[in-house]
């Protein structure tokens, strides 16, 4: 019973190390902190080039001021709203957060696109180099064809 336990307590500690050293587990990590930075330049081209762009082509409008107080009152701005306390929907928010996941979604699938492309071609390289590469030669004595690395021919017992 002890040695349950202690296969038990190593197991338990190796698994864990095992599971954190998976690569699978790793590349996750790398891929939420740069998933992090690239939200922030995601971020970035919504509100600073999208959003103007957008407000530019609808004559002005301004999604961050979109929203409705749940007191009933109105007010010009959000933040004149939230100033007051009031309690509001802010619906051009969501708006152009959900401009912003589909920018990033766009840039992402655009990104697993290129580099799909890129590996079919190595890919393609290699396979094409591994063909390239000849697996038989010609007994030069019966001229039947023999694996490159054969010493002997299998079919006229010739050293090579």
């Amino acid at each position: 019973m002890t040695e349950d336990l202690k296969k038990k307590g190593k197991g338990f500690a190796a698994e864990f190390r095992e599971f954190i050293m998976r690569g699978n587990v790793l590349d996750l990590a790398v891929g939420v902190i740069i998933g992090g930075a690239f939200q922030s330049i995601v971020n970035s081209l919504v509100n600073d080039i999208v959003m103007p762009l957008i407000s530019a082509i609808t004559g002005g409008i301004d999604f961050s001021n979109w929203f409705i107080a749940l007191d009933g009152s109105n007010y010009k701005t959000l933040a004149a709203a939230q100033e007051a306390g009031a309690a509001t929907l802010n619906y051009g928010t969501f708006i152009t957060v959900v401009i912003n996941f589909l920018l990033m979604a766009l840039v992402i699938f655009c990104l697993v696109k290129a580099l799909n492309k890129v590996s079919e071609r190595v890919k393609k390289d290699d396979a094409a180099e591994e063909a390239a590469e000849p697996t038989e030669k010609e007994c030069p004595y019966c001229k039947s064809m023999i694996p490159i690395g054969a010493t002997r021919c299998p079919h006229c017992t010739s050293e090579l």
